[in-house]
């Protein structure tokens, strides 16, 4: 087991930066990529059976994954190693298991991600090319925007991305005239009958998937590596899971006034997203809902580029580990300091992993999901979010992160109860899974 005992970044040598919102920036990342389609119509599907009444779930979910990513984000800027160095401390199975997992999460997303972002495409033109076309036109888009842009474009495009799911998403939710009142009322915790999973998919799912762990190492590429920006960070963080939230409340507000008012149901998954956008073209016009699968489209391809990019950068962080565990070198620090000089971009690894999550996927768009790979992709994923819970609560609780920025009574009680939510989630998950 690797030894990082004490050996944090010399927190007299970081300033402390004044927190600012001209320095917001991986947190519009991380929400961006972490809300996709199926999040939006699982919320969609929560507010058109229970109208308002879970309202309160989506505000405690935007609370944990505040609690989740500061926790990340601060594993980072105390000691200056990335968390894969973190978790490679704990012991080599969580080598075994991030392996495993990013290699078969990466081969399923790339198909889903490629297909999600393609439905709004062949909405907006059904005259033009099929959904298996755009999905990979997408896939290869997704591929050589990151390829050729350092984080700072990158950045800047995920900005505008979810600068139009949030105008659209927010349209949408005020032009069907929200019950103010039902909506204030919606805040009282309430569990109406056969609502457990829908609450807990809302406070756990939204927003919660890999890309939680991938936050600290945008963190780091914005060039954020000392306690100087922890106070930059963690506003950061606070301004895109509230984002996240409003999205979220946006929906279900969509969900409990198109939906549930008129007894209509969506199919469950992204072309859920498509019946929408013709129920809103009947209420509404043409108008609302090209606009509405514009922000469909924001939403799947910002995750899709998102993941093209956060990922891998977590996949080279990970080879470069493995490689020096097989050498025997100790840990040596700097790590952060070298994904804030976009080494990790330029490497071999980001790379690897990058055509990784493209062409071996545009396979299984062409495919029927082997069964056996379903089940294991669905396994892995449902494990992720309470090994990073759970990991982070041991991380921040150790003498591997220096005493300052240890967590307190708040952030312990935080992450043990998202790790137990997500344990409970995870559970839940696999007994759905098509065994």
């Amino acid at each position: 087991m690797a030894d990082i005992t004490d050996s944090g970044t010399d927190t007299t040598k970081s300033q402390p930066r004044k927190s600012s919102w001209r320095y917001i920036g991986p947190g519009i990342v991380v929400a961006a990529t972490g809300v996709g389609a199926g999040d939006l119509v699982a919320t969609l599907i929560a507010g058109s059976k229970f109208g308002y009444t879970l309202l309160w779930a989506a505000v405690i979910g935007c609370v944990v994954k505040i609690s989740l990513a500061e926790a990340a984000g601060r594993w980072h800027l105390a000691t200056g190693r990335t968390l894969f160095e973190g978790w490679r401390s704990l012991g080599r199975w969580t080598t075994v298991y991030f392996a495993v997992y990013v290699v078969v999460w990466g081969f399923v997303y790339g198909a889903t991600a490629m297909s999600s972002s393609a439905l709004p495409i062949v909405a907006l033109f059904p005259d033009g090319p099929g959904l298996k076309t755009w999905a990979v036109i997408t896939g290869l888009i997704g591929l050589v925007f990151v390829w050729f842009n350092r984080y700072a474009v990158f950045e800047k495009v995920m900005t505008v991305l979810i600068g139009t799911m949030f105008v659209v998403v927010v349209y949408v939710a005020i032009r069907v005239a929200p019950d103010l009142g039902a909506a204030f009322a919606g805040l009282a915790p309430v569990l109406p009958d056969g609502s457990l999973l829908y609450t807990l998919g809302l406070i756990g799912g939204v927003g919660g998937t890999i890309t939680m762990a991938a936050y600290g190492y945008w963190v780091n590429a914005k060039g954020w590596t000392n306690t100087g920006w922890m106070k930059v960070m963690r506003l950061d963080n606070r301004v895109a899971y509230i984002t996240t939230g409003i999205f979220v409340v946006a929906m279900l507000i969509v969900g409990a006034e198109l939906l549930h008012s008129s007894q209509i149901a969506l199919t469950s998954g992204d072309k859920g997203l498509v019946e929408l956008g013709g129920i809103l073209e009947e209420r509404f016009g043409g108008t609302t809902a090209k606009l509405f699968l514009v922000g469909f489209f924001a939403t799947s391809f910002s995750s899709l580029i998102g993941v093209w990019h956060g990922v891998s950068l977590m996949f080279a962080d990970f080879v470069e580990r493995w490689q020096l565990d097989r050498k025997g070198v100790p840990v040596e620090r700097g790590t952060a300091a070298e994904v804030a000089a976009g080494r990790r971009e330029r490497s071999v690894p980001f790379r690897v992993y990058l055509l990784w999550l493209t062409f071996p996927p545009i396979t299984l768009l062409f495919l029927d999901e082997p069964f056996g790979l379903v089940v294991v992709y669905g396994v892995l994923g449902a494990f992720f979010m309470p090994f990073l819970a759970l990991t982070l609560l041991v991380l921040l609780n150790s003498s591997r992160t220096p005493r300052e920025w240890r967590n307190g009574k708040l952030s312990n009680g935080m992450l043990a109860a998202g790790g137990l939510l997500f344990v409970v989630l995870c559970v839940q998950q696999v007994r759905d899974l098509p065994w």
